[in-house]
């Protein structure tokens, strides 16, 4: 039996994980979330900062595959080689969470796609679609453990079939745009654009989620320089798929319409342009879709998990590997959280909504820290390392990605910006646990205030959660 240190990825199979871990649950609710936010003007601003900024972190991402080939597991290893043990744990835990939301919204997405025929999945968090959800959750964890091999071999399989059924959505949307019902959207006028294209940009932040994914992995790549290639080749063809899924509605239906359409909305409006049948063929490239997303994303949150602790910024148990070489310990505690979720959100009013945003929340703070370690980086390049010209263009582009990741913080919002902190908060405990086994000091100076600025964070969060319970 191979270790997986000796499993070594081609291109195509690094770029079908970076598109498999991006076409997922967000790009069939696509249309009601943007109609909810945005009129057609909007979302072309929006698509133009999202896919600008966006590409710029791609480039970011391909940067430092070059000229830090010694950083493995990329998210991970670059916040804690550029500010320190607990900011590189915060980056873990934050993407680690954040991937473990996504995989919650993705159940709660196939259910509520099974309920507009099965009344009993209601919007997908039901008894029932809980119960039926769990044994997912459980069948995906057993598939885990026979090996990272078959699994990406599987997603690039399921890649390649999710994506068919957008085309043809594409396709016959195109086929029938209409100029009226477009220039009728552009028209409306209820918010400012300023307030639309904000309220867009965590939709925007949860389809781009994956971008990194190939970074992830670049340990298994068999060419480092694939890593970066994969990256901005998932980039672009996810990106064009998204602008269109987006814009193609309002050439068909007015976005009062589509912002009340039952997610996922793709179906709906298919349905709407060519009947029920185009409802039953997106509802079932959905479940496809997401089911490939969810096992790109389990792998991903396994890895995570192990390279951190690795470095010694989790609990050494999730460094742990069996006779498979797989780090089973990362893979029962990643489906273990995803089940804890699944079952939240029984409680929730808009459970997909909920998880979108905390999806979205939890990844910008690993992506701020990917940003500006790549101005440290190139920063820190001896002058013959790299030309001038290049050198400048690299830095210009890392400072956009960091003003990019700084205005997605201010989009977030405050409120969810706390609820993130009441998750970093205790999941502390597990890098303070990873010390101890070291004998080492919990923290720096410098880490203590972070520590205690994410603490008050989340002391905030419960005392606004308690007022809010007794209203």
């Amino acid at each position: 039996m191979k270790s997986t240190d000796d499993q070594k990825l081609s291109l195509p199979v690094l770029t079908a994980m970076v598109v498999g871990s991006m076409v997922g649950a967000g790009i069939y609710s696509l249309p009601r979330n943007f109609a909810l936010e945005a009129g057609p003007t909007a979302a072309v601003v929006s698509w133009c900062i999202a896919g600008g900024g966006m590409y710029m972190l791609a480039r970011v991402f391909q940067l430092l595959a070059e000229i830090r080939p010694d950083l493995d597991s990329g998210i991970f290893a670059y916040a804690r080689d550029g500010f320190g043990g607990y900011a590189g744990f915060l980056s873990a835990f934050g993407y680690w969470m954040a991937g473990c939301f996504g995989n919650v919204s993705y159940w709660v997405l196939i259910k509520s796609t099974l309920g507009a025929f099965v009344p009993a999945f209601g919007n997908g968090n039901t008894p029932i679609a809980i119960a039926v959800s769990s044994v997912g959750i459980w069948a995906f964890h057993w598939m885990l453990l026979r090996g990272i091999q078959q699994a990406t071999l599987i997603n690039a399989i399921l890649t390649v079939v999710k994506i068919l059924p957008i085309f043809v959505f594409i396709g016959i949307l195109s086929v029938y745009a209409s100029a009226g019902p477009f220039t009728n959207n552009l028209e409306e006028s209820t918010r400012g654009l300023a307030q639309q294209v904000k309220g867009t940009m965590l939709v925007t932040v949860f389809v781009f989620l994956g971008i990194e994914g190939a970074s992830v992995y670049s340990r298994y790549a068999r060419k480092r320089s694939d890593v970066g290639a994969a990256t901005i080749l998932g980039f672009a063809f996810v990106l064009l798929l998204l602008v269109l899924v987006t814009l193609l509605p309002y050439a068909h239906l007015m976005r009062a319409d589509i912002a009340v359409m039952r997610q996922p909305s793709m179906a709906s409006v298919l349905g709407a342009v060519i009947g029920s049948p185009g409802a039953v063929f997106i509802g079932g490239a959905l479940i496809v879709s997401v089911l490939g997303a969810y096992l790109a994303w389990s792998l991903i949150c396994a890895e995570v998990l192990y390279a951190s602790a690795k470095a010694n910024a989790m609990p050494a148990i999730f460094a742990r590997r069996n006779a498979r070489a797989l780090p089973t310990a990362a893979i029962w505690l990643t489906s273990s959280v995803v089940q804890a979720f699944v079952i939240s959100t029984y409680w929730s009013t808009d459970a997909f909504s909920l998880m979108l945003r905390l999806t979205s929340a939890m990844a910008l703070i690993p992506y701020f820290f990917v940003a500006t370690f790549g101005l440290k980086a190139i920063r820190a390049l001896p002058q013959s390392a790299m030309s001038a010209r290049k050198r400048t263009l690299s830095y210009a582009t890392a400072a956009i990605a960091t003003i990019y990741t700084l205005f997605l913080l201010y989009a977030c919002g405050v409120e969810l910006l706390v609820m993130s902190a009441l998750l970093y908060g205790p999941g502390s405990l597990l890098y303070m646990w990873a010390r101890r086994e070291r004998g080492e000091a919990l923290f720096s100076r410098p880490e203590w205030c972070a520590f205690l600025v994410v603490m008050g964070g989340g002391l905030v969060a419960i005392f606004g959660l308690s007022a809010s319970a007794w209203r």
